[in-house]
């Protein structure tokens, strides 16, 4: 579209659209060439992208004094039982071999970005800080990006996965499907664009008045259930459990994959 078409449309004047082109041209997100005209040439301007996501973060969160964070790496898991398809990856390669399950025990795993499996769980070991500082627990989060695994992808494959805590399950989310249908905000252009490219960013939280999903109730479970000042350490299982109505397997992306480029974050409110 030229200049004039532009103007016309927003019913602005022309100068005004060619001062906003300019800034736009400047920024990175538009891309102009010189074409023919009835007389002379025209400037014709495109985007130069179809979708830009745009992240907030909550700084004001890590600044509180009642609120402590702690970010794991996807891959830092301490225990899992893996069953395929399945795989791990660094923003830089596959990380041993596709759909076998002992290259999760790979020291390598540290360095990756994304987890998936069909079946079973991973998981993690978090730092009790509240502990340490003799602080009450008043709720606790854990937010993590996520969708179903199949092979290849398919936006219609549900999967019911479930996040436990000190061995209690505390809410099951079904994911609606696995996508790859565009490629993630992060995810590495090496990464083909038939494997999974992005999920769904999810929070689960616990408090005094029980659990929920994204502001939802989804179960009775409270903080004081999770026996947290008992323990030095907070486990946080994310799997398929046995019983699972749809098991259509799970992908955690963390930091350099996704659409939000995030490992898993937990946030003790103290």
């Amino acid at each position: 579209m030229n200049v004039n078409d532009m103007a016309r449309s927003l019913d602005l004047p022309q100068s005004t659209v060619a001062t906003g082109i300019q800034i736009l041209e400047e920024a990175g997100l538009v891309e102009s060439r010189l074409a023919k005209a009835r007389k002379g040439s025209q400037k014709i301007c495109s985007a130069i992208y179809s979708e830009i996501l745009i992240s907030f973060e909550d700084t004001a969160v890590q600044k509180k004094d009642d609120v402590i964070e702690v970010v794991m790496p996807v891959g830092l898991y301490t225990s899992c039982d893996i069953h395929a398809p399945c795989g791990l990856c660094s923003t830089e390669s596959v990380i041993g071999l596709l759909d076998v399950p002992d290259y999760f025990l790979d020291p390598q795993r540290m360095q990756a970005g994304l987890v998936w499996f069909g079946r079973g769980y991973v998981e993690y070991k978090f730092p009790n800080n509240a502990k340490v500082l003799n602080k009450d627990v008043r709720a606790i989060e854990f937010a993590m990006e996520l969708s179903s695994e199949v092979p290849g992808t398919n936006p219609d494959w549900p999967s019911d996965i479930t996040l436990w805590v000190n061995g209690m399950a505390i809410g099951t989310w079904t994911s609606p499907g696995d996508y790859g249908d565009k490629r993630g905000a992060f995810t590495p252009d090496w990464w083909k664009l038939e494997g999974s490219q992005y999920g769904k960013l999810k929070t689960w939280r616990i408090s005094t008045r029980g659990t929920l999903i994204d502001g939802v109730s989804t179960s009775n479970v409270t903080v004081s259930d999770l026996a947290l000042a008992q323990h030095s350490s907070i486990r946080l299982r994310v799997g398929i459990a046995d019983n699972a109505g749809h098991t259509g397997g799970v992908n955690i992306f963390g930091r350099g994959f996704g659409n939000y480029g995030q490992d898993i974050v937990m946030r003790l409110y103290v």
